[in-house]
């Protein structure tokens, strides 16, 4: 194969000598010769043929010298070798030449011997240099194969236990069928069809990946209303959010926008994006799903805040089988997953000729926004809206409200309790005796138990009442003068049987008191009375424009959490952003020890209640007041008047109108 050389010289008869000069390596096809009569020729040459080997060319030229030619060749071909030519007289520039990173240089008159070696040893060069980035690639290949491999390798491994947790449920909920063929509760089989839907999500990705990459998935675009749309896809994550203490807003500069789209598709990338968002964002965080339109172009912008990606993830986001796992160990929320959703989302904006990109920052959060042309030419229809709905975990009773589906999903959980006792014997019987009626946690002290009472804060504590570090009474003592813990009902158990020691755990704050050895039913009815006490407690404080009795002292302490609570809401009720960090600094409580709390003595999430708050003071402007209901919507903190109407129908069972008939 020729070597192609390009020769730069402003006399015309120079190529002519050189034509005659290797005449015969011309013929016998060693080399190929490009010519340019100046440096602004020879660029445009280089620019257009990648096939030259070298350059050889003259110092002196017009328009453009060999000096800055020079330059000009590095700024395009870093590693090409360029042989300077110039008569004896002219050494300064060649010096230059040399110093600018000329690889060698000829003098005028031109030798021939001189000329053929310099060009053969310049060419030998540039083939060694040619071998090394060669076998580079080749390594840099095998390094990209080598991880493709080992992510494929964690691909499995994860694929494997995501379908291992359902299946297990499954298998699990079979065989309870099996067992009790006569006593088959409507919650197992919705645990069944949840289980199976993530089966069948997991699969379905995983074939649309392949389908996508082998060109088998073509667009389905139709025209329609994409913000009802996307408000439909958004409804179920809105109490999935919710359910773990997250507000999720919709927010768009338009009520309607017609142009094409395809709903499946944008069902599957808004889902995956949604979905991601509340997996890696905390209790008490915020997700946005915001829609930004111009004539020509529209975006769809899913941002949270969250733990965020690392910068050196960034790139590898949208990569199959690729992972982000935090630096921190504080931001690793959940690693589950199998590496295949983004990837989806980026084959799928390839197809449809949208564009998917993402900006991050470690620990604060990650803004993913969608962008797609506004066109008008697919056929002008409504989006097919099914009962599955765009996240598999709501699958439930095709005429059930979302409401409804998402309680269900989430399965009513058992009561936690805490024992904290220092016999292992009687912390095994306790857990025998209570097991299959209540998640339970252990401690081995009354420090150690103390510790996680705050952690978890239970629903019921029974503890002993002689135990090493801190002994029940003390433990009983901390618990009902901390904020965190006063509303947890707490169960003593002691060998003591004398009437001073019962007194003494009562005044203590104990709620109930057992002697050992105690009998079983009676700590049945006693937890089964606290934990009522505690429902009613619940019932006491979900209403925030409930009247509340100061006739009954068991629940003064928490009247007055409570009010805090809400007057640090109402101080601040026309603030959309004033929210549970600013809550959390007025209350002096963490973001996570406030959520438990409210939790326990409203049955909501914090968030769950700021908004209860906010739409019962909404619902006084709309009997008291004139005001139209976006004013009043506005004015208690509630930037979308549509939200807050349907969030009113949730709390009060009617419409906002209806307030006023």
């Amino acid at each position: 194969m020729a070597n192609t050389i390009l020769v730069v010289d402003d006399q015309p008869m120079f190529e002519r000598l050189i034509r005659n000069l290797f005449r015969d390596q011309i013929e016998d096809g060693r080399y190929d010769f490009v010519f340019a009569l100046n440096g602004i020729e020879a660029l445009d040459a280089l620019s257009k043929n990648n096939k030259i080997d070298m350059v050889l060319s003259d110092i002196n030229m017009p328009q453009m010298d060999g000096l800055t030619f020079l330059g000009k060749v590095h700024e395009l071909r870093p590693t090409l070798k360029v042989i300077m030519v110039s008569a004896y007289g002219d050494m300064a520039n060649i010096r230059r030449a040399m110093n600018f990173g000329a690889y060698d240089f000829i003098p005028k008159p031109i030798e021939f011997e001189d000329l053929e070696a310099t060009i053969q040893k310049t060419l030998k060069e540039t083939a060694l240099l040619k071998q090394a980035e060669q076998a580079k690639e080749l390594a840099d290949q095998n390094q990209q194969l080598q991880e493709i491999d080992a992510l494929k390798s964690q691909f499995f491994t994860n694929i494997s236990h995501e379908f291992r947790t359902p299946l297990t449920v499954i298998s699990g909920m079979a065989d309870q069928i099996l067992e009790n063929e006569n006593k088959w509760p409507k919650n197992e089989g919705l645990t069944i069809r949840r289980n199976s839907n993530i089966l069948l999500d997991l699969v379905n990705q995983i074939l649309d990946l392949r389908k996508l990459e082998s060109g088998t998935i073509a667009p389905a675009l139709i025209q329609s209303d994409i913000i009802a749309y996307l408000r439909y896809l958004a409804e179920p994550f809105i109490y999935f959010a919710e359910r773990k203490d997250i507000r999720l807003h919709i927010q768009s500069d338009t009520d309607k926008l017609v142009l094409d789209y395809d709903p499946e598709k944008l069902l599957r990338i808004v889902s995956n994006l949604l979905s991601n968002a509340i997996k890696f964002t905390h209790a008490g965080g915020n997700i946005w799903l915001q829609v930004q339109h111009t004539p020509s172009q529209v975006s769809i912008v899913v941002k949270d805040s969250g733990t965020g990606i690392p910068a050196e993830f960034l790139s590898k986001i949208f990569d199959r089988y690729f992972q982000v796992i935090p630096a921190e160990p504080s931001n690793r929320m959940s690693v589950e997953g199998t590496g295949i959703g983004l990837a989806l989302v980026k084959r799928l904006t390839q197809l449809l000729d949208w564009e998917i990109s993402v900006e991050s920052e470690e620990g604060h959060g990650a803004t993913f926004k969608l962008q797609l042309p506004v066109r008008n030419q697919a056929p002008l229809t409504d989006p097919v809206v099914t009962t599955e709905g765009p996240l598999h975990v709501f699958s439930t009773e095709p005429s059930a409200p979302l409401a409804i589906q998402a309680q269900e999903a989430a399965g009513e959980s058992l009561p936690l309790l805490l024992i904290v006792e220092d016999n292992p014997d009687v912390t095994a019987y306790l857990q025998a005796c209570l097991e299959n009626q209540y998640q339970l946690l252990t401690a081995t002290d009354g420090r150690a138990g103390l510790e996680m009472a705050f952690e978890q804060v239970p629903e019921l504590i029974i503890s002993d009442v002689m135990m090493p570090n801190m002994d029940g009474f003390e433990l009983c003592k901390a618990l009902k003068t901390d904020a965190r813990t006063s509303h947890i009902p707490v169960v003593l158990l002691t060998a003591k049987a004398d009437d001073a020691s019962r007194l003494t755990g009562l005044e203590h704050g104990a709620d109930a008191y057992l002697t050992k050895p105690f009998n079983k039913k009676e700590l049945f009815v006693k937890i089964k009375n606290l934990l009522h006490i505690r429902q009613e407690m619940q019932r006491r404080y979900s209403r925030p424009g409930a009247e509340i009795s100061t006739e009954t002292p068991t629940f003064s302490q928490e009247d007055i959490f409570v009010e805090k609570v809400k007057q640090a809401v109402l101080g601040n009720i026309d603030d959309e952003d004033y929210g549970i960090p600013e809550i959390c600094r007025t209350i002096g409580m963490s973001r996570s020890n406030l959520h438990l709390k409210i939790k326990a003595l409203t049955g909501r999430s914090t968030s769950h209640f700021v908004r209860a708050i906010r739409l019962n003071e909404g619902h006084k402007m709309l009997q008291n007041t004139d005001m139209t209901i976006s004013q009043v919507a506005f004015a208690v903190g509630f930037n979308d008047p549509a939200y807050f109407s349907r969030t009113y129908r949730e709390e009060f069972g009617q419409n906002p109108k209806s307030a006023r008939e």
